[in-house]
């Protein structure tokens, strides 16, 4: 036996029972995996103490916390095909009215016909509106499409490309969302590129080829990574009300972190913000925006109601802005 000859009895034990707890929580991180609504943490606290439990979840590096500084929180409210003149008007009254961190970068993305009205409701706040598309084409003799030259001359800063429900609801490839991504930078638009898997996907296994496939059509296509954020959304969480747990979103944004250095630069990969979608809220928010890799949110439902909008934008807290 391969035992150091002074090893008390004591840290034997203690050796143990550290060793049974590593074995017991990988076991609950694998099953997290197969099951999505499972929080491997939750789960074990229930058979430990909450400071053993805390003490097995990896904490942020110090390089970690330095890069998490440095990349200013992000978060998006993707309003989707909601909205009449009235509700938004009274959405962004609460909106105004409310507090927005000034180390927070904040859009909303009303449908394209309410754009110009949201634009003046928010145009005293420090909220920004972006669109939820644009097309792959430029102007010309395309029916119902609506350019990114003509966003940018509308006065629209950022764009939504990628969204899952374009992808599967409108037949989007990896290589159309690539050529918008393209386009909408060629022409000064900031991308929030979207990219995720499905519970199908995921439970085969197939999550990182599915995000690389997703992230690959995206690289070929950025002109200028600091005007690019990158929204992870496991469609099987997206209006469900099923929320990945905090360490499945940070496995997968560290995925996603180490793929840009792999594949971009360690530059790249250090500075651009990488935010969370599905099924975001004010109950779940501070907790997500504790892990080194989420740099924001890309909101749904709660995005169309301002106290609950406004309450996750407050996530980010003073301590990740001191880091």
């Amino acid at each position: 036996m391969l035992l150091h000859a002074d090893l008390t009895a004591s840290s034997m034990t203690k050796n143990l029972e550290f060793g049974r707890l590593v074995i017991w929580y990988a076991m609950l991180v694998v099953r997290s995996c197969l099951s999505p609504s499972t929080n491997a943490l939750s789960t074990l606290s229930q058979c430990m103490s909450k400071r053993q439990a805390e003490s097995l979840v990896e904490t942020p590096s110090k390089k970690q916390k330095l890069d998490m500084a440095a990349r200013r929180f992000f978060i998006g409210g993707n309003w989707k095909c909601n909205g009449t003149l009235a509700s938004n008007a009274v959405l962004t009254n609460g909106l105004s009215k409310g507090s927005v961190p000034a180390d927070v970068d904040v859009v909303v993305c009303p449908t394209f016909i309410h754009l110009a009205e949201t634009q003046r409701a928010l145009s005293s706040s420090r909220i920004s509106v972006a669109a939820q598309s644009c097309s792959a084409t430029k102007p010309g003799a395309f029916t119902g499409e609506i350019a990114a030259s003509q966003l940018v001359d509308f006065g629209i800063e950022w764009v939504v490309l990628g969204h899952s429900e374009r992808r599967a609801k409108f037949g989007e490839s990896n290589d159309v969302v690539g050529t918008k991504v393209g386009i909408a930078q060629e022409n000064g638009l900031k991308v929030i590129a979207c990219i995720g898997e499905t519970l199908a996907e995921r439970e085969a296994g197939n999550l990182e080829s599915v995000l690389t496939a997703q992230m690959n059509a995206i690289i070929a296509n950025v002109k200028s990574w600091a005007d690019v954020v990158i929204a992870y959304e496991p469609v099987w969480a997206i209006g469900t009300g099923v929320v990945a747990s905090p360490q499945q979103a940070q496995d997968a944004h560290s995925f996603l972190r180490t793929l840009l250095a792999t594949k971009v630069s360690a530059n790249v990969a250090a500075t651009t913000r990488i935010i969370y979608g599905g099924s975001v809220k004010p109950g779940n928010c501070k907790e997500l925006a504790g892990n080194a890799d989420i740099d924001g949110f890309l909101v749904g439902g709660a995005s169309l109601k301002a106290p609950d909008f406004l309450a996750i934008l407050q996530a980010n807290g003073p301590s990740r802005s001191k880091l």
